[in-house]
């Protein structure tokens, strides 16, 4: 059974804010495209309000997600329990990159916690929001957030952390640009 509406409820907000890993998908235009889906994690999500939510995006081997959402804005994300009472959502919305590298960007930006390694902030209106029962999904036991990208992040310091994405996040598999760099 589906319940699907077109904001978040306190419930449902509830449920995806006590998730400690989500998963974003995203396609390119062109049916020969690739599609996209990554996990998340690092308390990188917020509800802004019933009909919006951000995820701090970090520096990583590609620009996927960035690349599609600039192209077309469609997204999704997907919040499943691994522990307790089973249950999924998924959020469908239309989707708009804030770079680093943008005026306004710490105006969005402190609603995560301060780390290195941030290249954007993903905005989604939410379009469709949906609960579904989540009965298949294993019972897992959550160990806790690895520390090996704020750690790698540090490590790099900021002129690396550029010369990283100069090299890895310009462009898509697809050939879409990515992340503007300074």
């Amino acid at each position: 059974m589906v319940d699907a509406k077109s904001t978040i409820d306190a419930k449902t907000a509830d449920f995806m804010c006590r998730q400690p890993v989500f998963f974003v998908s995203t396609a390119p235009l062109s049916p020969d495209g690739f599609l996209n889906l990554s996990p998340k994690g690092l308390d990188s999500f917020r509800i802004l309000n019933p009909s919006q939510v951000a995820y701090a995006d970090y520096v990583g081997s590609g620009i996927e997600t960035v690349a599609h959402v600039k192209e077309n804005g469609r997204i999704v994300l997907m919040f499943c329990a691994f522990d307790g009472n089973p249950g999924i959502v998924r959020v469908h919305g239309k989707a708009h990159i804030i770079e680093a590298c943008e005026p306004n960007f710490d105006e969005w930006i402190f609603h995560f916690p301060s780390r290195n390694g941030v290249r954007a902030v993903v905005v989604i209106d939410c379009q469709r929001v949906a609960r579904t029962c989540g009965f298949g999904v294993p019972l897992m036991t959550f160990g806790g957030h690895r520390d090996t990208l704020p750690n790698w992040c540090d490590e790099q310091g900021k002129d690396g952390l550029v010369d990283y994405q100069r090299r890895k996040n310009t462009t898509s598999l697809d050939g879409l640009p990515g992340i503007d760099l300074p």
